[in-house]
């Protein structure tokens, strides 16, 4: 089964987190909530834990995972920004939104979009996941932890935990978090396009 963290959501206490990302540094997988929804995450530099991550959700290598940054210049350090792409994730984040960035010199090739060279990237607006971020030297791997074959993420700890055993190592439960996917937003091109509506609204990037 796998271990459970029982966390504050306002005041994370630092000792369980330390625990996590302990976890995270010997090549696990775990389940966190976020912002908008549960998601697992794994360690950027560990392939063998970013292959079991993709097992988890049943994708391929095209299939786009994200980094989640602790502020805007960790985000610029792993995806080429320019000012008006900058503006506009300024404008939204920390938040519920990934953005679809051409990917830096700083991420492995291997997790990159295979042609395109692009990554997921987001600043998520959540006490409890900032703090392990802080923690961990390296933004974290993360996909939305969406069982394969459904449309919603899952959202109960204990859930979770039954439904994952022997492919994850633990789950951090803070409470209730949304049960919402985050708004994904493709910035390669000259104008924005939204590739999911989630629970980021569309407003703060002014598109209509």
């Amino acid at each position: 089964m796998p271990q459970l963290f029982h966390v504050h959501p306002d005041n994370p206490q630092p000792r369980l987190l330390k625990q996590a990302a302990a976890l995270l540094e010997q090549g696990d997988v775990l389940a966190v909530p976020t912002d908008s929804s549960y998601a697992l995450v794994c360690h950027l530099d560990d392939k063998a834990a970013a292959d079991q991550l993709r097992r988890i959700r049943g994708v391929d290598d095209k299939h786009h995972l994200t980094l989640l940054c602790r502020d805007l210049s960790e985000l610029a350090c792993y995806a080429r920004v320019d000012n008006h792409q900058y503006r506009r994730i300024r404008a939204a984040t920390p938040g519920a939104y990934t953005f679809i960035l051409q990917a830096s010199k700083e991420v492995p090739r291997r997790i990159s979009h295979p042609s395109r060279k692009t990554i997921g990237l987001r600043m998520p607006d959540h006490k409890v996941l900032q703090m392990l971020l802080r923690l961990h030297p390296t933004p974290l791997l993360a996909s939305t932890l969406i069982a394969p074959g459904d449309t919603l993420p899952l959202n109960d700890a204990d859930e979770i935990r039954q439904r994952y055993q022997g492919r994850i190592a633990a789950v951090i439960d803070a409470g209730a978090c949304p049960c919402e996917p985050t708004t994904v937003i493709d910035l390669t091109g000259p104008e924005p396009v939204l590739i999911r509506a989630g629970r980021g609204p569309l407003a703060v990037l002014g598109i209509v």
